[in-house]
């Protein structure tokens, strides 16, 4: 008697963790923009700060977990670090111009861009269900973006800034992925804040000149934001480069936005409008369903094989 034979699907627990990894990552993110806005520090000012103590930071992990840094590994990821200080730069810089929800409405289209390279040059499956919930999700960040668009805090250079952040991050966003692939996190991490803060420091000194010393607020503020932000949140993502696929990551970032709606009207006081609320909660919605319908399935794409097809 012949026997039919069972095909059993199996969840990649590594996926699983990269999936919840991304998602607290998208959490603290949120915060980020909050302290920099509440800092009185200029924007470049405070990338550089942030990207010093970044390296403080990163070099206290080397010490702990016992790595060393070798020039080839340097080389190999300091593009990495290029990208993300001129990102965090023009990010901190539009935060302080404008709304913060004018700049992560402007920054939720990130996941789009990145979702769609993704689809078309690494080959990355995309569900049909998973387009459509991209799509709704992509509605409800319209929604928040119409929502506040009678705040008294507006500025054309802002929202030009953070328009040009889209392609800063999608950039670094890639070149991690890819870098990923030989480098360990918290060596990559430490590169990028090297690297960032050697580009940064003449910048922002030519562009906005000496800063004052810094209050003990503002060094609270720096710290936070380069150990929360940034050690915990892009060590996370980073990580999760190996086992998430980009399109999955970008669609669960897309929260950020209104987490950090929510954090400025609670801490500064920026005001959220019945369209904004309805809007963020299609948003968090969509995402959501995205989130628990995909750590549910198992994904065979060969994420190494993808990224090469990057470089």
């Amino acid at each position: 008697m012949a026997q039919g034979r069972t095909v059993v699907t199996t969840v990649d627990p590594a996926r699983r963790m990269g999936i919840v990894a991304v998602s607290v990552a998208t959490a603290v993110w949120a915060t980020g923009t909050v302290i920099v806005k509440w800092s009185s520090l200029g924007g470049l000012h405070f990338a550089m700060f942030r990207l010093w103590a970044g390296v403080l930071v990163s070099s206290v992990a080397l010490l702990v977990t016992r790595r060393r840094l070798t020039w080839a590994t340097f080389r190999a990821c300091a593009f990495g670090g290029v990208c993300f200080a001129a990102d965090i730069g023009i990010g901190f810089s539009a935060v302080k111009l404008t709304s913060i929800a004018d700049v992560s409405l402007i920054g939720a289209l990130t996941p789009v861009v990145i979702v769609l390279i993704s689809a078309k040059l690494l080959k990355e499956r995309v569900a049909r269900a998973d387009w459509v919930l991209l799509g709704v999700s992509a509605a409800g960040v319209a929604i928040v973006g119409i929502g506040s668009s009678g705040s008294p805090t507006w500025s054309p250079l802002g929202d030009f800034l953070a328009f040009v952040g889209i392609g800063t991050w999608t950039a670094y966003w890639f070149f991690s992925r890819h870098a990923r692939q030989e480098v360990s996190s918290i060596e990559y991490f430490a590169c990028v804040m090297i690297a960032g803060a050697l580009v940064m420091t003449p910048v922002a000194l030519l562009v906005q000149g000496v800063p004052p010393m810094p209050s003990a607020s503002d060094w609270a503020a720096v710290c936070t934001v380069a150990i929360f932000p940034g050690f915990v949140g892009h060590t996370l993502v980073i990580w999760s480069h190996r086992h998430v696929e980009s399109w999955l990551s970008a669609l669960i970032t897309q929260c950020t936005p209104v987490l950090a709606a929510l954090l400025a009207w609670a801490v500064l006081g920026e005001p959220i409008l019945p369209l904004m609320a309805i809007g963020g909660a299609i948003v968090l919605a969509a995402t959501g369903a995205v989130i628990v319908g995909s750590a549910r399935r198992a994904v065979p794409a060969d994420l190494d094989e993808a990224s090469e097809r990057a470089s």
